[in-house]
């Protein structure tokens, strides 16, 4: 079976001034259908990096990442774009939401920019996440763990195959962090990838697997 997403020997460099800082060294990493995977590291490690390639929001210097078999490095960004629609959910830490529309208008431009409208499916995900009471809110009025649920809401609304997670518990309380890991949970359950970088021991100890970056390269 062709693997979700697959990174093959990645290198990203970055230049400030005369300072180079290698951010990732020969990174290889495969994500299945059906696993939950947290990357692991400390500050600086190259996960940010690491996901922002997988993502296509940037571009190895070398090596190459492949979505579901398509070559997603240092393509245009109009098939970059639509790589990431058909696909893959993103979830960060912060800038899920557009602020000036409602809960439930942010689900709908994602679902459209997919070309996967579909109300059924929109209000099944807000019924999951204990969000239906709040689709007519905006982001300004949601409590952080709203939020957090709310941007969860929008990676999930185009059925994406590959989940990315950038710190997704970070800033929540524990109800929260419990509610999110378990949804997460089953979404690999139902045949997604699942990656995420994190912090959290609660994290861990529900994936399936641990990758762990050090100085830009996987350490195990």
């Amino acid at each position: 079976m062709t693997p979700v997403a697959e990174a093959t020997e990645l290198y990203r460099f970055y230049h400030k001034g005369d300072e180079e800082t290698v951010a990732l060294r020969g990174v290889y990493l495969t994500l299945k259908r059906g696993e939950l995977v947290g990357l692991m590291g400390p500050s600086g490690s190259g996960k940010s990096t690491l996901l922002a390639c997988l993502a296509g929001l940037d571009d190895p210097d070398g090596g190459r990442v492949t979505i579901c078999g398509e070559i997603m490095s240092r393509q245009a960004q109009r098939a970059q774009s639509l790589l990431r629609r058909r696909h893959i959910g993103i979830l960060l830490q912060h800038g899920n939401l557009l602020e000036h529309l409602s809960v439930a208008d942010n689900l709908r431009l994602q679902q459209d920019l997919a070309g996967k409208g579909d109300v059924a499916a929109r209000h099944a995900i807000l019924e999951r996440l204990r969000l239906d009471h709040r689709s007519g809110s905006l982001p300004s009025q949601l409590s952080g763990g709203e939020v957090a649920r709310a941007g969860l809401a929008v990676a999930l609304a185009n059925a994406p195959v590959l989940l990315i997670c950038d710190e997704p518990t970070a800033e929540v309380d524990a109800q929260t962090e419990a509610d999110i890991i378990q949804m997460l949970k089953e979404q690999a359950q139902n045949g997604a990838a699942v990656l995420i970088a994190t912090h959290s021991d609660a994290v861990a100890t529900e994936a399936d697997r641990i990758v762990r970056l050090r100085d830009g390269r996987v350490v195990s």
